[in-house]
């Protein structure tokens, strides 16, 4: 429209553009005429970056005000701790002082290469304990210039409509105290009620490629988390599993919960370009209901390979081992002849340093205190020997050890309520060609934690499997040769010997080589996985008992649900054949099974512990028989219902097979003219005199054998 303009002006003013050499023209300096330059909006932009161009400075507050002298101390202090989270510009940093002293005024500006590492020191660094007297506020500069332009005058804020989410607890007050599972089957992803008394299960929730590796649970059941490229995504309800918060990190591979469910860490490992240099190895802890990443650590694979039950890309699983009980406050990381200690609080090392134990290989966290138990191996050829030792965090104090000789491993087996620690320790026999196996079994709970040393009935026995009843004081053990080892259990404390350690019972002979205690003790499963084929005995313990034998032929997983009540036992796609997954109850009967091609996954949705006492708990137990009758006359209720409806299905089956001989009479009879046409006249379809049956003989050679037999004479 301009240029129109221009045109019709210049027209009118008799003016030829073709005879106007614009480049001549010279516009009277400082002096625009009122024609907008074309760069003005780039101008403009220029403008507004540099308004907004304090992006990467951050402001450092409650550092200590130190006197001059002690002025570059502090300076290089800071810049140690920032230089680890981003890259300071030259002259970056800068910490105003008094002009008249040169005290510094306990504050400081850190001038940064991005925003992005602005932001990322700001939100590390945020609560930073230097001492107890200087724990660092950090703010993005900018932030000072949004808060300065705040009105003077207050304006109440918009009050926007409350909109009540789903009770993430509201799973556990199903009416029919049912519990919940997920499975995966090809795409699918799936969670469902285990209804055991329909015998089948109930959809709740389904969705296809709803993660893209595997699923897994929280500790307490609030959370599902699944793992996408971008990364992990946690989900909770009853049955709208909505998206509760996404935490990113690109190509996450694996997950693991802090016991409370307060925080997650996401781990990612990247290939080498050079086969001849480890996994580089990225490791994230978010704070579960924020988002917000607490801290990340990053290495090579080999820093973070020792220790653990299992890993991925050489590096072990999970890195992080954290404390037990509810309060999420330590998780500790073992390496080469370190042990390190973090407290949530601020995610920094206890005491600023770790622990320094000399050839340590494994830790294990007891389960319900902050106990660090550890196993040293015997070092300088057997001259200095192996050891395995109790740590009480956060003091780091030694609260017992074990020294042992001639061993060649051990293993540590906390039980649930953390009041045993038993220790499989595999020791050298005189000549050192083999081995043989025995237990130190620890009691923490009591005075001075007194050891016990326990050797199997035949020492060279070799053990196969250990378990702790969950909550309790016996344990099972299944040793000898396969492929009919024994299994044998004992206790902590019986009637007798309260302070010694007793042996129940030994079953010989069985087809076993795992074991999977009910969640409430009492029962045990006896399984042959593998090699065995599924075979599994269901065994009651306080009777030395079995209740029934079974087999889920091929299964590979066996997993109780969090009430003891019921079994899953599922064979997952490592087998091409009979994938799925059956319910059992705790006795050993099948309930239902369901087949799933290409089927992943199974895992039951955790419960929270009880609300309920320990003294309400054992007067429940003293009254069952009072509370169960409501729960008899429910059962007696759908078992009614189930057989009427099992006689509604077969009255209609009947039905429907009278309606179907009905029609096919009623056809004939309407085609039994034709057929009269077909056959000349002949009037009826069934009298027998009508037809004549013959009976046909005939000959057939099948088979013909030449076969030559020696006389008695020609024999002699």
């Amino acid at each position: 429209m301009a240029d129109v303009d221009i045109d019709a002006r210049a027209t009118q003013l008799r003016i030829d553009w073709s005879q106007v050499d614009l480049n001549s023209i010279q516009v009277p300096s400082g002096e625009d005429c009122g024609i907008e330059s074309d760069d003005e909006e780039v101008y403009h932009d220029d403008q507004l970056e540099f308004d907004t161009g304090f992006g990467n400075i951050i402001v450092v507050d409650n550092l200590p005000v130190v006197p001059a002298a002690k002025f570059e101390k502090l300076e290089g202090v800071v810049k140690k701790i920032y230089n680890q989270l981003g890259v300071i510009k030259e002259r970056g940093l800068w910490m105003p002082v008094e002009p008249d002293t040169g005290t510094t005024l306990g504050y400081c500006f850190i001038e940064f290469n991005t925003p992005q590492e602005a932001q990322n020191a700001k939100e590390k660094s945020q609560g930073y304990k230097l001492d107890r007297s200087h724990i660092f506020a950090v703010n993005m500069f900018d932030d000072f210039d949004r808060l300065m332009n705040v009105k003077e005058e207050w304006e109440p804020p918009q009050a926007r409509p409350y909109v009540p989410g789903e009770n993430l607890q509201k799973w556990l007050t199903d009416e029919k105290a049912r519990d919940q599972l997920v499975i995966r089957s090809g795409p699918d992803t799936e969670v469902l009620w285990n209804d055991a008394r329909q015998k089948k299960p109930e959809p709740v929730h389904k969705r296809p490629y709803w993660t893209e590796s595997y699923v897994q649970w929280s500790p307490l059941g609030t959370y599902l988390v699944t793992l996408h490229k971008q990364g992990a995504a946690v989900w909770g309800g009853a049955d709208t599993f909505t998206r509760l918060m996404r935490y990113q990190h690109n190509m996450v591979k694996l997950v693991d919960f802090s016991p409370g469910e307060k925080y997650l860490v996401t781990y990612h490992s990247q290939e080498p370009s050079n086969p001849r240099d480890a996994s580089t190895v990225e490791i994230k802890v978010f704070d579960v209901r924020t988002g917000r990443m607490m801290r990340d650590f990053k290495g090579n694979a080999d820093e973070f390979s020792i220790g653990g039950p299992g890993g991925v890309a050489g590096a072990s699983w999970p890195v992080f081992r954290w404390a037990g009980g509810k309060d999420d406050k330590y998780f500790a990381r073992l390496s080469k002849n370190t042990i390190s200690v973090y407290e949530t609080e601020t995610f920094s090392l206890i005491d600023k340093k770790s622990m320094k134990v000399d050839n340590v290989v494994d830790i294990c966290w007891s389960p319900t205190d902050s106990i660090l138990s550890l196993f040293v191996p015997e070092q300088g050829g057997g001259n200095q020997p192996a050891k395995v030792a109790l740590v009480q965090i956060p003091g780091k104090v030694e609260l017992r050890q074990k020294n042992l000789f001639s061993v060649s491993d051990c293993k540590m087996y906390w039980q649930s309520s953390g009041e045993y620690l038993a220790v499989k320790v595999d020791r050298y026999t005189k000549t050192k060609k083999s081995t043989y196996s025995g237990f130190e079994l620890f009691r923490i709970k009591e005075r001075d934690i007194p050891i016990e040393v326990l050797e199997l009935d035949n020492k060279n026995d070799k053990i196969i499997a250990f378990a702790w009843e969950p909550k309790g004081h016996r344990f099972a053990v299944i040793h000898g040769d396969q492929p009919r080892p024994d299994v044998s259990f004992y206790s902590m404390k019986t009637a007798q010997n309260t302070g010694r350690v007793s042996k129940l019972g030994t079953l010989k002979a069985k087809q076993a080589n795992a074991l999977f205690w009910s969640p409430t003790g009492k029962y045990i499963i006896l399984a042959g996985l593998k090699g065995f084929n599924g075979q599994l005995e269901f065994f009651n313990v306080d009777e030395l008992e079995t209740m029934a034998t079974a087999e889920h032929f091929m299964a590979t997983d066996i997993e109780w649900d969090p009430t003891g009540r019921y079994v899953a036992t599922a064979v997952t796609s490592v087998h091409e054949m009979e994938n799925g997954f059956s319910i059992w109850s705790f006795n050993g009967n099948l309930l239902y099974r369901i087949l799933k091609d290409h089927f992943f996954q199974l895992a039951w949705r955790p419960r929270p512990p009880s609300f309920l006492s320990p003294e309400k708990e054992e007067e429940v137990a003293k009254n069952l028989k009072k509370y169960s009758k409501k729960y008899e006359a429910e059962d007696q209720d759908v078992s009614l219902l189930l057989s009427e409806q099992d006689r509604e299905k077969r009255k209609a089956l009947k039905e429907e097979w009278e309606k179907w001989v009905m029609k096919w009479k009623s056809l004939h009879e309407e085609e039994k003219l034709a057929r009269q046409n077909l056959r000349d006249g002949e009037i009826s379809d069934e009298e027998e005199d009508e037809y004549e049956a013959k009976e046909v003989e005939f000959e057939d050679v099948i088979d013909v054998t030449e076969e030559v037999v020696l006389s008695d004479y020609a024999q002699e």
